[in-house]
């Protein structure tokens, strides 16, 4: 090595040894191969346990979401089980057999208004766009895999710009337990704002994926405005191309069991997702959100924000968010938050940051979950300034929750939400 190949190595800066030029941004602590585990051991140093009645730990969920297992076949996920992770909080005897009845009931029907351009087709199970996008990562997602018949497929075409909310509206009219099948997809160079709004009455696994091709920007807008008796699973997946935009925003607001899981994947460099989540929990509901971030090639970036209100007893929800840095993704830049608000006594809210962190090249990673009740000195500075209490209580919890509602992007939607929120905070006080 000559000696000013040696001066300039010497001079590349470095944190804790290592090379942080260009973007790889070290994380102190950590090396470049990032946190290296004892084996046998999880991200939290307790005894990895992995084992099923005749001993094959095939279908058993690794501790490490990389390693999480998936298969389009019911069969091959074991039963149902609080002693399972992705289970524990689940009350799974109210799913009403969604995770092993045959589901065989009609599927919510499907129709769509606006965005002129945007083809609407009904294909068989045989179509080479089913499947493209994820694998079930859970035994209620294979049995919707299993047993739906027909998929709707809505497709944006290359370099289309839909100015106007494509609304999609799916309505269920029987308690018999369905399975649907829904694919979304945006052509290179394309934009469009799709809402997926789901009302009436169902017992339905749903399976939807998002195929975001280079360069194409989609906000999704899931709405889940069931009634009170309705029963939901959706497992909602993303692929994003090289350079690609998602936005995704939940919001929970009906029926008595609903559990969403959306999952986003970069496939290629440059990527960019927004995930934003409302839950607003009543009595005896259960409202449920999970999701995942899979980094898995370098410079993508991704930030989740999910809020959640609660009043009532037993009201229950459950915010899971889980971030994958895997090695080979240097340069990510991703951080996840969740907050959320007890109204009054009676809710329970479980909430449960992971951040998995396979190199330590990265622009940087972070997360955060709090839990609380309204803040003492919030209410007294707006009661000092004469605004009665009640009218108080309104104005703090309109400020928690209305910024998850200005990502929705349609105008007469966050009018209609506010309005639900309203009435929904009518109950508490009464």
């Amino acid at each position: 090595m000559s000696t000013t190949d040696q001066t300039a190595q010497d001079t590349t800066e470095q944190v804790n040894g290592v090379p942080t030029g260009e973007d790889r941004v070290a994380i102190p602590g950590m090396s470049q191969e990032g946190e290296t585990l004892q084996e046998g051991r999880n991200q939290a140093g307790e005894p990895e346990i992995r084992h099923t009645e005749h001993g094959d730990i095939s279908a058993v969920p690794d501790s490490s979401r990389a390693g999480r297992f998936t298969s389009y076949d019911v069969a091959d996920f074991p039963p149902l089980s609080t002693k399972l992770e992705d289970w524990r909080f689940t009350p799974i005897k109210r799913l009403r057999g969604l995770d092993d009845s045959a589901l065989d009931g009609p599927a919510p029907a499907v129709s769509v208004s606006g965005g002129d351009g945007v083809e609407l087709t009904t294909v068989s199970r045989e179509d080479s766009r089913i499947g493209s996008v994820g694998i079930p990562e859970d035994r209620v997602s294979a049995n919707a895999w299993s047993n739906f018949r027909e998929a709707t497929v809505l497709s944006v075409p290359r370099d289309a710009q839909v100015t106007e909310p494509v609304i999609v509206t799916i309505t269920g009219e029987s308690a018999e337990p369905a399975a649907q099948h829904i694919v979304i997809e945006a052509g290179t160079n394309s934009r469009a704002l799709v809402v997926l709004r789901h009302v009436g009455s169902a017992v339905l696994s749903q399976n939807v994926e998002f195929s975001v091709a280079d360069g194409a920007n989609l906000t999704v807008v899931s709405l889940q405005e069931w009634d009170d008796d309705s029963v939901h699973a959706s497992s909602q997946q993303a692929s994003l191309g090289r350079d690609a935009t998602f936005k995704h925003v939940l919001v929970s607001l009906g029926g008595d069991l609903v559990r969403v899981t959306p999952s986003t994947r970069f496939t290629a460099p440059g990527g960019d997702v927004e995930m934003y989540g409302l839950t607003f929990v009543d009595d005896g509901q259960h409202l449920e959100s999970r999701l995942f971030v899979d980094h898995s090639v370098p410079r993508c970036r991704s930030r989740v924000t999910y809020k959640s209100a609660l009043q009532g007893e037993n009201a229950h929800g459950v915010w899971v968010g889980d971030v994958l840095i895997r090695a080979e993704a240097e340069g990510t830049d991703t951080y996840e938050l969740n907050r959320n608000l007890i109204l009054n006594d009676g809710p329970r809210m479980d909430s449960v940051p992971n951040l998995e962190i396979e190199t330590g090249l990265i622009a940087g990673a972070g997360h955060a979950s709090t839990t609380g009740q309204l803040d003492d000195e919030h209410l007294y500075y707006l009661m000092s300034r004469g605004i009665p209490e009640q009218d108080a209580r309104r104005l703090v919890v309109r400020g928690f929750l209305f910024e998850i509602i200005q990502q929705v992007g349609v105008e007469s939607l966050e009018e209609q939400l506010r309005a639900s929120l309203e009435d929904e905070l009518a109950r508490t006080e009464n």
